[in-house]
């Protein structure tokens, strides 16, 4: 019996070693892979890297640039580019299309537009239209409008466009108040081919804020910028908000 415990035991202990190397080895091959698998990892991140660097360089790299920028020609006035094509009837309805009726009167030889803003007021239900001055003089000892807290309002203008149509004119208006910025609008008009007739825009009705903490005087500046970035009005102004309207507007 005993005899026969020992072949066991030895048996046992046999598969124990066995078991032992197997798992060993388990352990090793396994720790190789991760190692591999961690090398082929770095490798792709800094293959990655590299090609990420020869993009920036390729976008950098003055010599993979072209010598020379596509010459579209010399600019033309919108006049000049109308009477142009004139005989061609297929392109003379597109440029209908696309432009829309032309007041041929209001074109010029220049060959940017021109955007005059005539006309900024601010309407206010049951209120007289608050009218501001065109051109804007800045004085920050002085308030250029009153608004009544919790009052709605919308912004109203008029502007004409000659020579020229303008492309992408947008309007910006940012507030601050005690060196806060606590407002900034921007809206795209459109783009807005010349003509004598001037046009009107009004913006979505707003609410001035309301509460003790939001009255006081602010600071503003209004932009009227087209796409290229040429600014045709930029003003800087302040203005109060009360907890009433002032009694001269009343």
């Amino acid at each position: 019996m005993s005899a026969a415990v020992g072949i066991f035991s030895a048996s046992k202990q046999d598969g124990l070693k066995k078991n032992g190397r197997n798992n060993n080895e388990e352990a090793r091959e396994e720790k190789k892979k991760n190692n591999k698998k961690f090398v082929d990892d770095n490798e792709a991140k800094n293959n990655n890297v590299d090609d990420e660097n020869e993009v920036d360089e390729e976008d950098d790299n003055p010599k993979l640039k072209p010598e020379k920028e596509l010459d579209l020609g010399p600019p033309l006035s919108l006049k000049e580019q109308l009477e142009k094509d004139k005989d061609d009837e297929s392109l003379r309805r597109w440029k209908e299309q696309l432009l829309g009726s032309v007041d041929m009167s209001a074109l010029g030889e220049m060959e940017a537009a021109e955007v005059k803003i005539e006309r900024l007021s601010i309407v206010c239900r049951g209120r007289p239209d608050i009218v501001l001055p065109i051109p804007f003089v800045s004085n920050p000892k002085s308030s250029l409008f009153i608004l009544k807290e919790g009052s709605r309002y919308r912004l109203k203008f008029s502007f004409t466009v000659s020579h020229n149509v303008v492309s992408g004119l947008n309007y910006t208006n940012t507030v601050w108040k005690t060196g806060v910025k606590v407002e900034k609008t921007k809206v795209m008009l459109g783009t807005f081919s010349p003509r004598k007739d001037p046009y009107t825009y009004e913006l979505e009705e707003e609410t001035t804020p309301s509460g003790l903490f939001a009255r006081g005087s602010y600071s503003a500046t209004t932009k009227f910028v087209d796409d290229d970035g040429k600014a045709y009005l930029a003003m800087n102004y302040h203005f109060e908000i009360k907890k009433n309207w002032p009694s001269n507007n009343s």
